[in-house]
């Protein structure tokens, strides 16, 4: 669930923004949905650069290393 949370959060801002005509004393409801917008994007690009930078290790079986170690 690395990416849906952060879609989801980007949907939710952006019905926020653009779909609900709602006047709240004190609160901005469009307001609130941008800021979900933003805060969604940015956790999808860090969950984007984080992917790209981290290493995906290989594992070796017991067999294989037994046989690296004996030659």
């Amino acid at each position: 669930m690395k990416y849906g949370g952060a879609v989801a959060l980007i949907v939710i801002g952006a019905i926020l923004y653009f779909a609900v005509n709602v006047e709240v004393a004190a609160v901005d409801i469009s307001l609130i949905g941008l800021i979900c917008m933003i805060a969604g994007a940015a956790w999808l690009v860090i969950n984007l650069i984080f992917d790209a930078t981290t290493r995906r290790r290989r594992v070796v079986p017991v067999e294989e290393r037994r046989e690296i170690i004996e030659e």
